[in-house]
């Protein structure tokens, strides 16, 4: 699973080759604690991440939607995904 962003301490994920189910999502790691987010609605779908985390990737994902899911596309058809620039 590629990392294609890091900010504020925050790995931002997402698996290769079609693995993934629907819908868009990204996996966020932050010391040791992990959750899923919809691409498409930038809400958190399973997991968890401490409060202003989460909202720190929920921004992000609305800034980034169009090159998240061009890189979706990507890793669903086995390419490596693009880095996507951080949160700043």
């Amino acid at each position: 699973m590629p990392t294609i962003s890091m900010f504020y301490g925050i790995l931002i994920r997402m698996f290769l080759g079609g693995k993934e189910h629907n819908p868009p999502h990204i996996h966020a790691i932050y010391q040791g604690d992990e959750a899923v987010f919809d691409i498409k609605t930038s809400e958190k779908t399973e997991g968890r991440l401490p409060g202003d985390k989460e909202k720190l990737v929920s921004t992000w994902i609305v800034l980034r939607r169009d090159e998240l899911l061009a890189d979706w596309e990507l890793a669903q058809n086995g390419e490596p995904p693009f880095t996507i620039e951080p949160l700043r």
